[in-house]
C-alpha cells in the first residue's frame, strides 16, 4: 500500500497479550464491571494496570436520571411559588407552602452536590 493509500488514522497495534488467570465467577465480575464502565474486558483490565480512572456508564447514565428529576422539583417548586402568589390563603396556608418550596430547593441542592460527586 503506498502512502497517498495509507489510512488516516492508525489503529493501535496491540501484539501483546497478557494472560490472567481467574476463577469463573471472577471473569463475570470483570465482564460485567467492563460493561459497566462501557468498555471490552481487555479495555477494562488495561485502564486498571496502567492505574487509569474509570467512570461507570451507570453512574453517569444515574446521574443524568438526578438531573432530570432535579429540573422536575423545580418545575413544581416554580408552579407552587405560582400558586402562592395567585391564590394565596386559598387551599393550603401560605407558610406550608413556602415550606416545601425550601425543601424541594434543599432537595435539588443535594441532588447536585451527588451528581458532582458521581462525576469527580
Amino acid at each position: 500500500m503506498s502512502e497517498d493509500q495509507a489510512p488516516k488514522t492508525k489503529a493501535r497495534r496491540r501484539g501483546k497479550p497478557i494472560e490472567v488467570w481467574v476463577t469463573d465467577d471472577e471473569k463475570e465480575e470483570i465482564r460485567e464491571r467492563a460493561k459497566n464502565a462501557g468498555l471490552s474486558m481487555s479495555g477494562y483490565l488495561r485502564a486498571l494496570g496502567l492505574n487509569q480512572p474509570i467512570k461507570s456508564k451507570v453512574d453517569l447514565l444515574a446521574v443524568s436520571d438526578l438531573a432530570k428529576v432535579n429540573g422536575d422539583l423545580g418545575r413544581v417548586a416554580g408552579l407552587l411559588k405560582l400558586w402562592l402568589a395567585e391564590k394565596r390563603g386559598q387551599g393550603a396556608r401560605p407558610f406550608e407552602v413556602e415550606s416545601m418550596m425550601k425543601d424541594f430547593r434543599a432537595i435539588q441542592q443535594e441532588m447536585l452536590k451527588l451528581m458532582s460527586q458521581v462525576i469527580k
